[in-house]
């Protein structure tokens, strides 16, 4: 069989293992005002007006406007029903509809927007009815807490009421299946619990989504941990395999694992390609077969996994390092500064310390010893280019950069020996300009690192520090990025076009279930 057909044979499979949805419809529990607050998060706070129940009470005229908020947050389709009261519709009513996920999306003015992202990643949209009384439910999906309702347009004639008003929401999740945390994990870890299921639940639709507003995308460094978080949650093993096939079925020319893939109109792969990205697909395929047990997936897929480990060390020069120029792009972690090339070098070897227990577990002996040597060039030259014996950290690049996205990977991919692991993670700690982490992703692996290194306390202090942080900051799915030091903080230029329920921090339910509930059974 080709390798044509072969990619249609997997692409198939995965089409076959598309979930069903569950829905359920859910009302606005309040009406608020969303107002400026310089004490509350990014500037926006809101303020309780009345009871849902009281818009239908509302007679709207032109130029009126309503919030309403959902009391969580949902991924779903909207219906509204209305009527015209005073007179008949004489001309068609126009609403505008702007939806957030956080207060700042229905506070600030989109006319505004100046990020890079387009813009029409902002929620909104303005419908046109023509026919009063009516319901009309949108087409489009949308993932929000908030419903701001601005009247454009009636006539002199008519005003208009709402009679009903609804989100049927949308994902592959079922609350039910999640096993319940004992009543000794104590307050503050079950409700950062609750609320990185609640992140995973809404990101979980027919992929494991990067972020249900934006990009709402299969990314393969989110759902390598979306899918640690499903196995210790919902147990939705059958779409993680999904998108294993569909990546596996929609490669990039050159072999490689595109970093991220669309559904629609049928799955096809974007042209990023990410250097830890496409290793990290061994890393997913490992996990879920340790998982799983399903040898079948894992003996079909092994051969992508296996061609993305040779693709990623073509790119080291004759030191065995990761060559570092402007002809590749790694991702580790949002920072503008962040240098990648110590990072990229731990994240081969991470991925094929992965890739060795495949080849092992499926008896393919000479592979096996192929990437035993691989990785024992790839450590030995770490060591010896990466290693700074002066200041006894790893740097990265021509700057001899320090940070701790290089420290971390280099940790979990076991470069270093326990001991001498936990020491660097201890001086890390005072090393006033490493260049530090942004985003929870990077801030999952930190957290990773510390439990390798024995530091289980630690670890949990992280959690409840940062994801706590999120918590207090009014967070009912926890965010793409969370810099307590700059809280409007956005790499694409505007705070309004961050995801605020986003896969990659859904992670503190993985290390709660993993490593503390489960002790404590």
């Amino acid at each position: 069989m080709n390798e044509h057909m072969i990619k249609t044979t997997w692409l198939d499979q995965a089409k076959q293992l598309t979930p069903e949805l569950h829905q359920q419809k859910v009302y606005p529990e309040r009406m608020v005002h969303v107002v400026q607050d310089e004490d509350a998060f990014q500037g926006w706070g809101v303020e309780p007006v009345g009871s849902a129940a009281q818009v239908y009470d509302q007679i709207l005229k032109k130029g009126d406007c309503i919030t309403l908020d959902f009391g969580t947050h949902h991924v779903g389709y909207l219906t509204i029903s209305l009527q015209n009261v005073r007179s008949n519709a004489d001309a068609p009513l126009r609403l505008r509809l702007t939806f957030g996920e956080m207060p700042c999306e229905v506070g600030e003015d989109f006319s505004e927007y100046k990020g890079w992202l387009s813009r029409s990643w902002l929620q909104d949209e303005i419908i046109n009815v023509d026919v009063l009384p009516g319901t009309i439910t949108l087409d489009r999906r949308y993932a929000f807490r908030y419903l701001k309702i601005d009247v454009l347009e009636t006539s002199i004639r008519y005003d208009v009421q709402l009679t009903d008003l609804y989100c049927t929401t949308v994902t592959s999740a079922d609350l039910a299946a999640v096993p319940p945390l004992g009543q000794d994990i104590g307050l503050e870890m079950a409700n950062i619990d609750r609320v990185a299921v609640q992140t995973l639940r809404d990101c979980m639709q027919t992929v494991f989504e990067d972020g249900p507003k934006r990009d709402r995308r299969l990314w393969i460094g989110d759902l390598r941990l979306q899918a640690l978080v499903n196995y210790e949650t919902f147990g939705c093993n059958e779409l993680v395999k999904r998108c294993l096939y569909l990546f596996a079925g929609s490669r990039l020319e050159g072999g490689q694992v595109g970093a991220c893939l669309y559904e629609y109109p049928e799955p096809y792969v974007d042209e990023t390609y990410l250097y830890d990205y496409a290793l990290l697909f061994v890393a997913t395929l490992y996990d879920y077969y340790e998982t799983t047990g399903d040898r079948n997936t894992l003996e079909e897929l092994w051969p992508v996994a296996y061609e993305q480990i040779h693709i990623a060390l073509a790119r080291l020069n004759e030191q065995g390092i990761v060559q570092d120029d402007d002809t590749w792009y790694c991702f580790l972690d949002w920072h503008d500064e962040l240098n990648k090339q110590a990072g990229a070098q731990a994240v081969l070897i991470y991925s094929m310390r992965r890739g060795l227990k495949i080849a092992h577990e499926l008896d393919l002996v000479d592979q096996e010893a192929w990437i035993n040597v691989q990785i024992q060039k790839a450590v030995n030259a770490a060591l010896a280019y990466l290693w700074d014996e002066e200041q006894k950290y790893f740097i990265s690049g021509k700057e001899r950069q320090v940070s701790w996205a290089s420290q971390v990977w280099m940790i979990l991919a076991e470069v270093i020996d326990v001991p001498n692991a936990t020491a660097l993670l201890e001086r890390l700690e005072h090393h006033a300009n490493a260049i530090g982490m942004t985003t929870p992703y990077m801030v999952h692996h930190y957290v990773d690192a510390l439990l390798l290194c024995g530091e289980k306390e630690k670890a949990l202090e992280q959690i409840r520090t940062y994801w706590g942080g999120m918590l207090k900051d009014g967070a009912d799915t926890f965010w793409e990025l969370y810099n307590p030091d700059d809280k409007t903080y956005s790499p694409y230029g505007s705070n309004l076009v961050n995801s605020y329920c986003h896969a990659w921090s859904c992670t503190p339910s993985y290390f709660i279930r993993r490593y503390v509930y489960k002790d404590t059974k």
